[in-house]
């Protein structure tokens, strides 16, 4: 079995940013720290000039948080301090002065749609339907809100945070605004990404740090929300509720 990874490569003054586990791009914390570290790397990195996320394997972007983890959370510190490692991921994006690419190759989940949702300029295949099934668990997609609603409007979100255990097509996806554009094949997705991110990475990127903070302007008060966020998830993951659901997906 692959060991879980995040990597750094650069080329052509462009920074791919991979992570990967073997449970479907789970996201433990190790890994959530390791990509908060890795895209900060990227940002002050003057050999890069913009940024592709994209994760390892064919099927499934992201299947969000680690179960496994959530779990093993036995008070209500432990499981802000979980759910923070998505909000640390979600502001380093948000503060990182270059422009990041998602490359979402195929289903998401939950914390990962909060990825997709946090980069500047998302890019799809057919396969990459999305659900917010937090509800379901009994805790909600409270720290990925505000870019997930940034993204998609509050309604759209209100739509999948209810509709919990239903998985909203790419084209749904890319008609309420989380992808640009959505491609038949991986191979063609991997074409318009690296054509893009090439020929952003001959701008001027002055004007493309500049353009980042214009389009981050208002949310300099996530640092303290997404921890408060994580701070109402972490109690909720302590509910009979959610330990009992979560032990059918064991």
């Amino acid at each position: 079995m692959i060991e879980p990874y995040v990597t750094l490569n650069i080329k052509n003054s462009v920074g791919y940013i991979e992570f990967f586990h073997p449970n479907r791009n789970s996201m433990p914390s190790a890994i959530l720290l390791q990509l908060k570290t890795t895209i900060e790397e990227a940002g002050n990195n003057e050999a890069i000039h913009v940024i592709v996320l994209k994760s390892g394997g064919d099927r499934t972007f992201c299947a969000g948080a680690s179960f496994n983890e959530v779990m093993a959370v036995n008070d209500a510190e432990q499981g802000k301090a979980f759910f923070s490692g998505f909000a640390n991921v979600i502001n380093a994006m948000r503060t990182c002065p270059k422009l990041i690419i998602g490359r979402v190759q195929g289903k998401t989940v939950g914390g990962g749609v909060g990825l997709a949702a946090a980069t500047d300029y998302c890019l799809a295949t057919k396969y990459a339907s999305i659900r917010l099934s937090e509800l379901s668990i009994g805790i909600g997609p409270f720290v990925i809100e505000p870019a997930v609603s940034r993204k998609i409007g509050l309604t759209a979100m209100s739509q999948m945070t209810i509709d919990a255990e239903t998985f909203f097509s790419a084209e749904w996806a890319k008609n309420k605004g989380l992808y640009a554009d959505v491609f038949e094949t991986v191979e063609a997705l991997d074409e318009a990404v690296k054509e893009l991110a090439e020929k952003l990475s001959g701008y001027n990127p002055v004007a493309l740090k500049q353009m980042k903070s214009v389009f981050w302007e208002g949310t300099q008060h996530w640092d303290t929300l997404l921890s408060e966020r994580a701070k109402i998830s972490g109690a909720l993951v302590l509910s009979k509720f959610t330990k009992n659901t979560l032990k059918r997906f064991r």
